[in-house]
C-alpha cells in the first residue's frame, strides 16, 4: 500500500460512493437467482473469456429463447453471429453440449450445503471449460460471496493501485489464491467489501455494472 498514492485512494472511495448503490443493488440480484436460471449462468461464464459481456449475454438470451437446455441443439451458429460473435465459438459450442449432458450432476452438486471454497473446486473439476476464474465466476453471479474473478479488469486495477506488482501470463491452482488474498487484503486495507470492489473496478473499465 506503500505505493499507492493518497490521491488515487480518495477518487477510488469518491467513485465506490458513487456508484454503492447501484453495485449493492445488483449483489442483491445474484442472491436471487433461482436454480432454473443455472444453466444459462454456466453458459454465461463458459462464452465470457476472450469474449465481452454484453454480446455473452446476447448469445446466452438467443441460447434460451430457442429452447437450447430443453432441446439441445448445435449451437455453434448462435456463437457465429455477426452482431455478438463469441470467439473460439466451436470449442465453446461442444463446451456448452458437454455442460447440458453433465447438468443434472451439476445440479445436485450445487443444491448440496457444501462450502462455497468446496463447491469452486467441484466446479473447476467437474465443468468442462471452467477455470477458477470462471468457477467464482458463477459462484458470484448466483449470490455466493467473497470470490475473486480474477480477469483481466480486475488484474489491471489491482496492478493500478498497488495490491499486486505484475500482471501474469498465465493462472496457476496456486497463483490464483495467492491473488486472491492479496485482492481480500487490499480490500481489507482500502475498506470496501471485495464484492463491490470487483463490480467497481469492472464498471471503471466498461463504464456499467455488469455480471
Amino acid at each position: 500500500m506503500k505505493s499507492l498514492e493518497k490521491k488515487a485512494l480518495l477518487q477510488l472511495h469518491k467513485l465506490h460512493g458513487e456508484r454503492r448503490e447501484a453495485i449493492r443493488k445488483r449483489l442483491k440480484d445474484f442472491s436471487r437467482v433461482l436454480p432454473s436460471q443455472y444453466f444459462y449462468e454456466l453458459a454465461y461464464c463458459i462464452l465470457t473469456p476472450q469474449s465481452s459481456a454484453v454480446n455473452a449475454t446476447k448469445a446466452v438470451e438467443r441460447l434460451q429463447a430457442n429452447s437450447f437446455f430443453e432441446m439441445p441443439f448445435d449451437p455453434e451458429p448462435i456463437l457465429f453471429q455477426k452482431d455478438f460473435y463469441i470467439r473460439f465459438h466451436r470449442t465453446k459450442a461442444r463446451l456448452l453440449l458437454r455442460l447440458r449432458e453433465g447438468f443434472p450432476d451439476i445440479l445436485d452438486a450445487l443444491s448440496d450445503s457444501r462450502p462455497t471454497i468446496v463447491l469452486r473446486e467441484w466446479l473447476v473439476e467437474h465443468v468442462y471449460g471452467f477455470g477458477y476464474k470462471e468457477a467464482s465466476h458463477f459462484l458470484r453471479n448466483t449470490g455466493h460471496r467473497d470470490l475473486a474473478i480474477l480477469d483481466r479488469h480486475i488484474l489491471k486495477n489491482l496492478k493500478r493501485f498497488g495490491a499486486i506488482r505484475t500482471i501474469p501470463k498465465t493462472l496457476t491452482r496456486k497463483r490464483y489464491l495467492e491473488l486472491e488474498n492479496q485482492f481480500h487484503r487490499f480490500a481489507n486495507t482500502v475498506g470496501i467489501p471485495l464484492d463491490e470492489l470487483d463490480l467497481l473496478f469492472w464498471s471503471m473499465e466498461t463504464g456499467e455494472i455488469l455480471k
